[in-house]
């Protein structure tokens, strides 16, 4: 999802004079080191968006944790030494805001990294995301290279993952309220309380902040960090309840039935916001509404269910 939200962007905003490479999933493995190491070699590129991830939800996190780790520690780790070796001159690493202590001050700011316990729920893949951060951190303070990272908040919209089950919140909802509608059901169940507060951000507004981040003078960009910190929030500034959110997609999705939570069911961290000072401070600022993307979310949806057909 983000990185085709870049490359789409990247297109719009920086053609012609961008030269794209890219490698579907099918003809490059980023976990095979060998296999990275000559694509690297072979296309040597200038600039590296790394948004290459294992992800999923609470129940994919909670049921593959082996994979999350491994396959995550994987990519980052060969994309980045790959990128050394070949001497790639900027790479900027994208993260998630899971990062963060499970009970972190709100809105979290980047110094709260590494302050407090995970949350159990995304544990194995958080600490991966830090292994991520921490080592652009340590080429940048060792090598000098002008690697960087951003951390976005919980990102929906064209290209998502609409699985039953290893999906996010939103597309999980979005999916669960189409066929419920369809379906004519009289209820859908959502998991958890509905208290938890979680932030959400457009995936086009997390790829212009890609670019923006990328192109900023080093000068510029270092002069938000004291010593070798290089990871900046992206968020978009509010966060909802889980319940209003899920009745708020029940609205676009035009399901009229009645909308019920399972405490029984985990609720992960209790609240999520970003602070995103430091990146608006650099220039960027999102620029889709929550109601605005979900719209646009539920067009995507339905586009894949005709595809599917």
């Amino acid at each position: 999802m983000v990185g085709s939200a870049i490359c789409r962007r990247l297109l719009s905003v920086e053609s012609p004079s961008v030269n794209l490479i890219t490698a579907t999933r099918s003809a490059l493995d980023l976990t095979d080191q060998a296999s990275v190491r000559a694509y690297f070699m072979r296309e040597k590129p200038d600039y590296v968006y790394l948004a290459a991830a294992r992800v999923g939800g609470i129940f994919a996190n909670n049921a593959y944790p082996a994979n999350f780790i491994f396959e995550n520690l994987m990519i980052q780790t060969n994309v980045i030494a790959s990128a050394f070796s070949t001497g790639v001159k900027r790479l900027l690493f994208l993260g998630s805001s899971c990062i963060y202590p499970k009970l972190a001050m709100q809105p979290i700011v980047e110094e709260s990294l590494l302050s407090g316990v995970l949350e159990p729920t995304n544990e194995p893949y958080a600490i991966a995301k830090i292994a991520g951060i921490k080592l652009c951190e340590s080429f940048r303070r060792q090598y000098g290279c002008d690697y960087r990272s951003l951390m976005p908040t919980n990102l929906f919209g064209p290209g998502d993952n609409y699985h039953p089950e290893n999906s996010h919140v939103i597309p999980s909802l979005i999916r669960r309220f189409h066929h419920a509608k369809l379906a004519g059901a009289d209820k859908v169940i959502v998991w958890g309380s509905g208290l938890p507060r979680r932030e959400f951000l457009y995936v086009d507004d997390i790829a212009d902040a890609a670019i923006h981040v990328m192109n900023l003078p080093r000068d510029v960009f270092d002069a938000q960090f004291e010593d070798s910190l290089c990871h900046v929030n992206a968020g978009y500034g509010a966060d909802i309840t889980i319940k209003d959110l899920a009745l708020l997609v029940a609205r676009t999705v035009d399901y009229k039935g009645e909308v019920e939570f399972d405490v029984s069911m985990p609720d992960g961290t209790p609240r999520k916001l970003l602070d995103s000072s430091r990146l608006q401070r650099l220039g960027w600022q999102p620029k889709v509404s929550l109601k605005r993307g979900l719209e646009l979310a539920y067009f995507d949806f339905l586009k894949s269910v005709r595809r599917e057909k």
